[in-house]
Order: C-alpha cells, then structure tokens, then sequence
C-alpha cells in the first residue's frame, strides 16, 4: 500500500511539473487536404510534370524543378523548410525511414478527420455524407477548459466540417463553406468577408469554398477575437489532385505555404500568441503512388494512401527538424499530443481510448 501511495504521489508530482513548466498556451492547428508526403520531402515529382496531367511542364520546371531535393521543396513550401522544419519537428519522411500513418482504414477525407480530433479511428464513420459525428473531439474538449471557455474556433473550406465537428454540440465556432459569420462585434473586414465570398467564384463546387476566403476569415477573426485554439482546414490541393491538374496542385500547395507563414509572423508579432502558441501542419489521407495516375486518388484500395506526414513548431518542443528512423507515429495520437501540449490530458467520451502522446513532441519523456 505503502509503495502505491508513493507512485501515485509521484505521478501526481510529474504532471503538476509538466502543466508548470510547459510554455504552449495556445495553439494552431492547420490541415491540408491531401497533400502527399512525396511533395512535401521531395518537392516536385518528375514523373508527373513529364506526364499528361501536366499541361504546362515548362511552366512547372521554372516554377518548382531543381535537381536537388533539398532545393526542389524549399521551391514548393519555402517558409515550411525554411522555419518550421528548423525550428520544429517533422514526421513522415519515409526515404529516412520515418513513418506517419493514418490508423483509420478508410484513407479519405471525414474518418481521417475524425481520427485527428477524437483520436481514434471510428468504423462507424465510413463516409463523407453528412452525417452528425456523435464523438467528442479536441476542440469540443478544450473548450469546457479554464480559460478556453468560447476560445474555441474552426474555419474550413469544406462544408462537410459542420458534421465532423458536431459544432452545435459540442458549443464551438465552426464556420464551414460558405456559411456566413455571424459572431457579435465583427470588424469591418469580417463583414466584408460575408459579402465577398457571395461573389467568389466556386470553381470547386458550389458549397466548398476557396482557400483564400477561408484562410482570410481564420486571420482576421483570429486578430480580433484571439482564440487560444484555432483550426483552419484547406481543401483545393485535394480537389487539383483528384482533377489531375498537377501544376494548380503545386500552386495550391505553396499558396497554403504562404497562408501558414501569414499566420505564424502574426502570431510571432502578438503578445498575447507570441513565444506562447504550438503550431500543428498536417494532412487527413495520402494519395497513391503505384501505378503513378494513382496519385489523383485514395482510398482503401488505393496502395499507400494510408502514409502522410505531420509538422509542429512551438516553445515545448525541440527544434530537431526532421525526423529519422523510429517507432511509426499515427494521426490517432496527435488529439493526447495537442492536449498535452496545452496541459490537459484529453479523454473521449463513451470509454474510447485514445492514442498516446507523443512524447518527442511534447518534450515530456
């Protein structure tokens, strides 16, 4: 009894000087839609700019061609190799023997979100209809915290995040599509974004909206009304993808790169975010590769769709860039990962257990 007493007064003792000593009072959290490790680690395939689904290659060599790796994805995602990727951490690169993998069986876009945010992979969610997610998620979590009470937003260009995110439930902003904003004591700019986005061209489809409109609402309501935790989802490098239009997917990849840089300068310039706030890059599903047309899907029954890759940044974690060979991370743990981040140790509801912290990442051993 003696010697429970002690481990139990010691764990306690740990956690209290885990939640004491971190730093991460905020975070951001930011997905790309289908973004392919193989970009990401190796920039642009010759492959495909030499294929069909390239329909300017000169255009694309002068735009995202080097012969070396190291310079080829510097060219596609400058501020992510050149800031995050130095200062942080990041998972994925499987031609270092880094693996990073969705646990969800399903390889698309709603159960790969729903494993992010629940952490675990649900069978029930199977589909990408709009179905009411009925697990709690980390933002629904967070936002019954201290402190975070109605701190709490999400802004994603595919409507779909209406469901996946329960928002009426779980008592979060989620604004999704081209749902209008509507929170009391909007600036101009917001406003103006509710009418903008009504003349915007949906050139994706009439209720997923494009990633400008989307990073823009996240921005300014992030200056105005500082969340401590924010979600911003883009979709249109999925949506170039599946359309085979490999040179708008490169476009669209290092546009996201630009949105992310925006962002973390703001958040390096605001007090109240500054040296205080975690910022988490990663994707839902990957994209196959064998035979190479496979890249525009993904799926069960696509070959490799299951690897992806996740990037983080912050003051708890350490600043050792890529990482190597290790035990394969999955997108189940990055629910605990944030938590623990912010302090919290977060648990679903209705007994699912939820992946482990990652510890490399948090900083805590």
């Amino acid at each position: 009894m003696k010697k429970l007493i002690l481990v139990m007064l010691f764990s306690a003792s740990f956690t209290l000087l885990f939640a004491q000593t971190r730093k991460t009072q905020n975070v951001v959290i930011v997905t790309i839609d289908g973004l392919r490790w193989q970009e990401v680690f190796r920039g642009a395939d010759s492959a495909i700019i030499n294929s069909n689904d390239t329909y300017d290659k000169n255009e694309v060599r002068k735009n995202f061609w080097a012969d070396a790796i190291s310079d080829r994805r510097k060219l596609l995602m400058p501020f992510f190799w050149n800031t995050v990727v130095e200062k942080g951490q990041l998972y994925g690169n499987r031609d270092l023997g880094c693996k990073d993998e969705v646990a969800n069986p399903y390889h698309f876009s709603y159960p790969g979100y729903n494993e992010i945010f629940t952490g675990f992979p649900d069978k029930r969610m199977n589909t990408n209809d709009g179905i009411y997610n009925p697990n709690m998620n980390l933002l629904e979590f967070l936002n019954k915290q201290k402190g975070f009470e109605n701190k709490v937003a999400a802004f994603a260009s595919w409507e779909r995040f209406s469901q996946i995110l329960s928002p009426k439930r779980a008592g979060i902003l989620v604004n999704a599509g081209f749902m209008p904003l509507d929170v009391p004591g909007m600036n101009d700019r917001l406003k103006y974004l509710n009418e903008l986005q009504l003349e915007a061209p949906r050139y994706i489809s009439d209720s997923t909206r494009i990633d400008f409109l989307t990073f823009e609402f996240a921005k300014n309501y992030m200056m105005q009304y500082k969340p401590r935790a924010l979600y911003i989802s883009f979709d249109e490098p999925d949506d170039m993808a599946h359309a085979g239009n490999y040179k708008f997917y490169l476009d669209r990849i290092k546009q996201e790169d630009g949105f992310i840089k925006q962002l973390w300068d703001y958040i390096q310039s605001e007090p109240a975010y500054k040296n205080k706030t975690t910022l988490i890059i990663t994707c839902d599903h990957g994209r196959g590769d064998e035979p190479m047309k496979k890249w525009h899907d993904h799926g069960s029954d696509v070959l490799h769709s299951e690897q992806t890759w996740f990037a983080v940044i912050g003051p708890d974690t350490p600043a050792s860039g890529e990482m190597k060979q290790g035990e394969t991370t999955y997108h189940k743990q990055l629910a605990q990962t944030i938590a623990n981040l912010l302090g919290f140790n977060f648990k679903a509801a209705a007994g699912h257990e939820v992946g482990d912290a990652i510890s490399s990442v948090t900083g805590k051993k």
